[in-house]
């Protein structure tokens, strides 16, 4: 049994581990409960279209090559890689604004759009360039134990956490006009959180946006995950799809000993990962009395992020729009008011819709094209009923503003394929806690340390990969997560 892995959950941060792991020697079995690879990265197809489930921008896509170099490979030898420029149209009321991957056409679009603002983006690359440099490299390290808050590196990024500012408040610094300090806070939407309540220190995203740039991989991001399972099987690893595991088995001193079946057969490893979604793991995979800390109550307590409302739609027309595209709301403040605080749908939605065919034709049949639409909202905490009336009239909604702020006017008559997830269904069907599909909230008493930590601190054996643990949700850091979990299992069960 010897440097045997069960990694449980093929998502991004399962299959990054299990892809470092199994390059490293260890007998990795991968084990995922639906019939593909991918998690909330998995492909949906039908007719001929494909769509990504879930994340469909692409950043600092250097962390992923340096994960496929870990293991001898080269990304470009399994993914195609395409660069979008501009990244996205931002798309509001009455302006639009598409930045650039080039520095200097951004700078002039700013000119030309918002004048007298542009000085404030050179600032802004300037002094996020440095925050990011001593900040981002401290969510690269685990925080197992309080000391672990003491390092050296994390002291020395102390000054640069804007502690007590807002990310909509740290903008102010750089830009005046309401329009364009949002043009570089929707990015919390990443995280799930509203600018006017995420940690300022995030201010350091849209630096990472265009310093980096945004990237599409041709066939979808779900295309990743397929390379990652290729390689992963390349050096001896097992992954099982369809495949659900019930329970993670502890033994008396609360270590993870393997995983037990739906049929109650059970299996034996030296160590597990788990790439579940954190509060349903926590709650519904071990048996009872051995999560002492994370107990259904104070995971009721904790903050979670908003959830989303999604259409998947096949269509038989191509329009001409952006690849990325988000549809602000008319008071984008009200909008994110309603969702993180009063926990209701608004009537004034934002909306980002992902016409990918622009960029890419291998997502729907020829002359056809698959757009992804994704609209924030509150995840199931609000008592929002998403009952049949309610799914229409909302989805209504959202074709409403497309067709009003949008060249797609005629949407509804080009419709040959739908697909539709709401927060009940990310819950009941994706297993989400709370239908909070970006998962924890990260608040500042909800990260490093304070965040469940990659081994977990709960049980023996067991570490922990994904959006719910350290660092954090978005790619990237979840690529982070696997890489940060490989390492501590190396160093605990050295091969």
């Amino acid at each position: 049994m010897s440097g045997s892995i069960a990694v449980v959950g093929a998502g991004p941060g399962g299959l990054t581990a299990a892809m470092l792991l199994a390059g490293r020697g260890y007998r990795v079995k991968v084990f995922e409960k639906a019939d593909r690879v991918g998690g909330r990265s998995a492909a949906i197809t039908e007719s001929g279209f494909s769509f990504d489930t879930g994340p469909t921008f692409l950043m600092m896509t250097f962390i992923l090559r340096e994960m496929f170099q870990e293991v001898g490979r080269n990304l470009d030898d399994y993914c195609t890689v395409m660069p979008l420029d501009p990244m996205y149209r931002l798309n509001f009321k009455d302006v639009s604004f598409d930045p650039s991957r080039d520095n200097e056409v951004t700078y002039q679009r700013i000119r030309d759009t918002f004048a007298g603002e542009e000085s404030g983006y050179r600032k802004l690359l300037k002094r996020e360039s440095v925050r990011y440099r001593y900040m981002y490299p401290c969510l690269q390290k685990p925080y197992g134990n309080p000391f672990s808050m003491l390092s050296p590196r994390l002291l020395r990024a102390l000054p640069h956490l804007s502690a007590g500012r807002s990310l909509y408040s740290v903008l102010g610094n750089y830009f005046k006009n309401d329009n364009l300090r949002i043009s570089f806070t929707f990015q919390a939407k990443y995280l799930g959180m509203s600018p006017w309540n995420c940690p300022g220190l995030y201010a350091m995203i849209p630096f990472i946006e265009h310093n980096f740039g945004v990237d599409h991989v041709k066939g979808g991001l779900s295309a990743i995950s397929e390379a990652m399972a290729r390689v992963i099987k390349e050096d001896g690893g097992e992954i099982l799809t369809s495949t659900p595991v019930s329970r993670i088995l502890t033994d008396g001193r609360g270590r993870a000993t393997g995983v037990m079946l739906p049929d109650g057969s059970k299996e034996e490893y030296d160590a597990v990962v788990l790439n579940a979604d954190f509060g349903y793991a926590a709650e519904k995979m071990f048996e009872e009395g051995v999560i002492r800390k994370w107990t259904p109550s104070r995971l009721d307590r904790s903050n979670y992020s908003c959830s989303t409302y999604m259409l998947y739609l096949g269509m038989d027309k191509i329009w001409d729009e952006p690849h990325h595209q988000i549809v602000l709301a008319d008071d984008y403040r009200r909008n994110i008011t309603e969702i993180m605080g009063e926990k209701i749908l608004s009537e004034d939605v934002s909306v980002y819709v992902r016409n990918a065919s622009v960029t890419d034709p291998t997502l729907a049949p020829d002359g056809h094209s698959a757009l992804y639409v994704l609209v924030p909202v509150p995840n199931t905490r609000a008592p929002i009923s998403w009952d049949d009336d309610c799914r229409r009239e909302f989805r209504e909604r959202v074709i409403a503003r497309i067709a009003d702020r949008t060249s797609i006017k005629d949407l509804e008559d080009h419709i040959v394929f739908q697909k539709e997830i709401t927060p009940a269904d990310w819950r009941d069907e994706y297993s989400i806690y709370q239908g909070a599909t970006f998962n924890l909230g990260h608040n500042i008493r909800q990260m490093l340390y304070f965040r469940p930590h990659n081994r977990f601190e709960e049980v023996g054996n067991c570490y922990l990969v994904g959006g719910g643990t350290h660092p954090g949700s978005g790619l990237p850091t979840i690529y982070e997560s696997a890489r940060i979990s490989s390492d501590l299992i190396r160093r605990d069960l050295p091969q």
